[in-house]
């Protein structure tokens, strides 16, 4: 299921927790990831004052935010980079589609992009006629087998390698089965390969952008990145426009968060740094560059105090690797592009309440996710402020979409009967009596049976503890 839908979160978790294959799959992967991670960070002290370094990073850019963008197009401009604004999903393809149209191209080479996974742009481009091809390993993995990347930082993780070799066996020509890795790497090069060249346009994301260069740097460990960026004669970079950096020196240390956190690496293998397109007598490079900068939904988001926080994502999938609910469930169980904990606190801001209002639900509050995000995003502070507001039907120039969806009649009542009960005296006295009569068959029946019938239901006392004093001469003042 996609944003075209409501998503059916309890199909979705019910099918993910009974595929034993996924289980095992992620459980591997996760456990790699976390191991790698934590060995990259083995000092954590060093590790504390870089976290606060990048989280005061991020949040100096937000707070200069229009002034940043605004320093970013000139910058670029002066540079030779051709710069496009989007306020939505829409826009964002349609700038795509311009460009291509005017270069009469028909083939699209791509680098990875979760912003373009955000527009739909792959489809889009598609039923317009138009082939696009993804380089990124992962992302070309499941793309053949049609379908949306389940992590952020790593598409096909939910796949093992008996399903990948499977998977090419059947679905690139003369290809034989072999679950051997290297030679697995070798088919999908040397497809890949062919392909580079044929690219007419070359897309890709952005993982900061400097404004004080106008500076467009892009991290990856295989090399696809730079080919997309390179080698066809034109180059289309697309972000979300919290992606702004102040200045080239903020760049590092959160190149080093952001390596370490994804994959647990020291550096990554590939860094590009884009600052312009070809110029007269080199002999490489695309002849245009153009970055893309989308909204869709960000301006909203940076206008509250609190929920901007969630802006100073470096999208490194931390959160996700070290989540209960995502390590058993993987990205697809979610059914929107961004999963796990930041998914589950950005969608609902992007999509609209109303809508993906339930991610902000699927968590245990455990704060594993807040204990390792990189820039110190306070990820449960943020889920329970969406939880709030989804009962909130107050307006408000920053409120969120949707907010007060789940605001409800029953809900009110029991809400008015439980403050009843907690502040009048004889209400209390009252109540606790025919708790300790009838509590007991309570949470197997009616709305609460759900709730018990993955916990221990609780044990509600015959006496309340007024009548136990009382009953030992004890004074309840």
């Amino acid at each position: 299921m996609t944003e075209q839908a409501l998503v059916d979160f309890r199909a979705n978790f019910a099918k993910a927790l009974n595929d034993k294959q996924l289980r095992r799959n992620l459980t591997k992967a996760m456990d790699s990831l976390r191991l790698k991670r934590k060995a990259v960070f083995a000092d954590k002290e060093a590790l504390e004052r870089l976290r606060s370094v990048g989280n005061a990073i991020r949040r100096r850019s937000l707070s200069k935010l229009p002034e940043l963008l605004e320093k970013l197009e000139k910058k670029c401009t002066e540079n030779g980079i051709q710069v496009h604004w989007a306020e939505t999903k829409a826009e964002a393809n349609q700038v795509f589609l311009d460009i291509i149209r005017r270069h009469q191209a028909s083939r699209v080479i791509k680098g990875k992009s979760m912003v373009s996974e955000e527009t739909h742009l792959n489809h889009f481009l598609e039923e317009q006629g138009v082939e696009v091809l993804e380089t990124d390993l992962g992302e070309y993995i499941i793309q053949l087998d049609h379908e949306t990347p389940s992590h952020i930082i790593v598409p096909a993780i939910h796949k093992n390698r008996d399903q990948i070799a499977h998977l090419f066996h059947e679905k690139i020509p003369d290809t034989p089965y072999t679950e051997v890795i290297e030679e697995l790497n070798a088919i999908a090069r040397k497809t890949l390969r062919q392909k580079f060249f044929a690219g007419e346009i070359g897309v890709s994301g952005v993982n900061f952008a400097v404004a004080e260069t106008g500076t467009l740097c892009l991290v990856e460990n295989e090399g696809n990145g730079r080919m997309c960026t390179t080698v066809p004669p034109v180059h289309i970079a697309i972000m979300g426009l919290e992606k702004v950096v102040e200045k080239l020196e903020d760049v590092p240390p959160l190149l080093r968060l952001l390596t370490g956190s994804a994959t647990g690496q020291m550096i990554t293998t590939y860094f590009n740094m884009i600052t312009s397109p070809r110029k007269p007598g080199e002999k490489d490079g695309p002849r245009e560059v153009h970055l893309v900068i989308l909204d869709n939904g960000r301006s909203n988001i940076l206008a509250d105090p609190e929920l901007r926080q969630t802006l100073q994502c470096i999208r490194c999938g931390a959160c996700l690797n070290h989540c209960p609910v995502y390590t058993r469930l993987g990205g697809h169980a979610y059914g929107y592009v961004y999963p796990g904990p930041i998914g589950s606190i950005l969608t609902p801001q992007l999509e609209g309440l109303q809508n993906a209002g339930t991610m902000a639900f699927a968590s245990t509050l455990c704060g594993a996710c807040a204990e390792v995000c990189p820039v110190k995003i306070p990820l449960t502070d943020i889920l329970r402020l969406l939880r709030n507001k989804s009962y909130d039907t107050q307006d408000s120039p920053t409120a969120v979409e949707g907010h007060g969806y789940k605001k409800n009649v029953s809900e009110d009542l029991a809400w008015k009967g439980w403050t009843a009960m907690n502040t009048h005296p004889a209400f209390n006295t009252l109540s606790t009596r025919m708790l300790g009569l009838i509590g007991v068959h309570l949470p197997r029946v009616g709305p609460l049976k759900g709730w018990t019938s993955v916990r221990t239901a609780p044990k509600f006392a015959k006496k309340s503890l007024h009548q136990l004093a009382k009953e030992r001469g004890l004074s309840d003042e």
